[in-house]
């Protein structure tokens, strides 16, 4: 079944159509199965109440790119941080912060903020290659930073707290931030980028009165989960009907003839991702039918590898599944192979989550996957291989921190415990 599932990657079959196609041979050669089991397999994956969630928010953060809400983010990173040498490439990372907090979405990050920051970067004098490596590498904090699409399918799928989930995203999050603007800084000082005139603080506060509505969106959102006020599914729709509001009452620069496309774009996406859901879950059926996690999490446990020892395999095998599928099926099929592994040498699940979902993240900015990176790439109109060597030099302190985290459990649990410690 992965052999067949590699072959049809090879031959550049979609990965969702992979996953499913791979199952057939085994379901016609057990004869204790049948291949309807693909289609009953897929039917009660898409049966959960918690997948209403990545239309919604996938909806929320489309309307705020055409609601203009990225541009406003903008202004408001560029009079807080626009005046540090490279001054655009540090907006660039603190707008993919301040985003990831509203859309939960990477891709809707490297489209909306490539599509304004790349073309302003490079008419500045931005090298191509560094504008687009920032571009992507700061996208990955979608994934990250709270609400997180891949977070609420982890959460729904495993059985964990998503609230947890949301609170130990936090400080990773934030990590990278300073990771990016570290590097951003050391790219200026060597290359000579320009440095932005410092906002005077009337200037700040007019920026920070016009963003201020779209920065309270994470907080509704979050603290809405994490002090119980309504489900992620709720929170989802709550996002959508406050991004409307905000773009078409408030702002007034959400039109009618916006919306249609928003909802074209996500349920375009939406679809994409629901349907490798429910390829990957028949997938991964067939994998815990044959007891094939048991069996590795067996042969591991035989090795006697601690929770560090054990972190790093589990990031390994993440990192290497992320270079060519995307999260989500990644999640379904090698996540739930990885759990009874975690389980056996005493791994927090909600440490295990952040380690697989940061690992994951990588893989939108690494080939050939790099689902990110070909939209920046895209958007900067170079070749993707052009900015691979900055985008190596980028990622390597973000796997500094991806180390940091493996060995150090508290850096990520230590804010769950201490705000709601119901979720541990």
């Amino acid at each position: 079944m992965v052999g067949a599932f590699a072959l049809l990657i090879g031959l550049r079959i979609p990965v969702s159509f992979a996953l499913g196609l791979a199952c057939i041979p085994i379901l016609l050669i057990d004869e204790r199965l049948t291949p309807i089991v693909l289609i009953t397999e897929m039917w009660k994956s898409y049966n959960a109440f918690i997948l209403l969630a990545v239309p919604f928010f996938l909806l929320a953060a489309n309307l705020m790119n055409s609601a203009g809400i990225t541009q406003r983010l903008v202004n408001l990173a560029q009079a807080t941080v626009g005046h540090f040498p490279g001054g655009l490439g540090h907006v660039n990372v603190t707008v993919s912060m301040l985003f990831a907090g509203i859309s939960g979405s990477s891709t809707a990050d490297a489209a909306g903020i490539g599509a304004l920051l790349i073309p302003a970067m490079k008419k500045q004098g931005y090298d191509s290659s560094f504008t687009v490596a920032i571009t992507a590498c700061s996208s990955v904090m979608g994934v990250i930073i709270p609400p997180s699409i891949i977070m609420i399918v982890w959460g729904g799928l495993m059985s964990v707290s998503i609230g947890g989930l949301f609170l130990a995203g936090i400080v990773p999050g934030v990590l990278i931030t300073l990771i990016l603007m570290g590097a951003t800084l050391v790219y200026a000082r060597a290359r000579n980028y320009p440095v932005g005139p410092r906002a005077s603080l009337r200037e700040f506060g007019i920026a920070l009165g016009q963003a201020s509505l779209a920065l309270v969106t994470p907080a509704i959102i979050v603290g809405g989960i994490v002090f119980g006020f309504f489900t992620p599914t709720e929170a989802s729709v709550i996002a959508v009907l406050y991004s409307l509001v905000l773009g078409g009452l408030i702002y007034r620069t959400l039109g009618a003839k916006e919306i249609p496309k928003a909802l074209y774009e996500s349920a375009r996406f939406a679809a994409i991702s629901l349907f490798c859901i429910g390829t990957a879950s028949a997938f991964g059926w067939l994998l815990a039918y044959f007891r094939v996690p048991q069996a590795l999490a067996d042969v591991l446990a035989a090795l006697n590898a601690g929770p560090v020892m054990t972190g790093f395999l589990i990031a390994t095998a993440f990192l290497i599944v992320g270079l060519f599928i995307d999260a989500i099926p990644a999640i379904i099929v090698l996540g739930t192979v990885l759990l009874p592994l975690a389980e056996n040498v005493g791994m927090h699940p909600i440490h295990f989550a952040i380690i697989g979902i940061i690992s994951l993240a990588f893989g939108l900015v690494t080939p050939p996957y790099g689902l990110c990176l070909l939209i920046a790439a895209s958007l900067g109109e170079i070749r993707v291989v052009d900015a691979l060597k900055d985008v190596a030099i980028i990622l390597l302190p973000m796997l500094a921190l991806l180390v940091l985290i493996i060995v150090f459990p508290e850096l990520v649990l230590f804010l769950p415990r201490w705000i709601s410690p119901q979720f541990l």
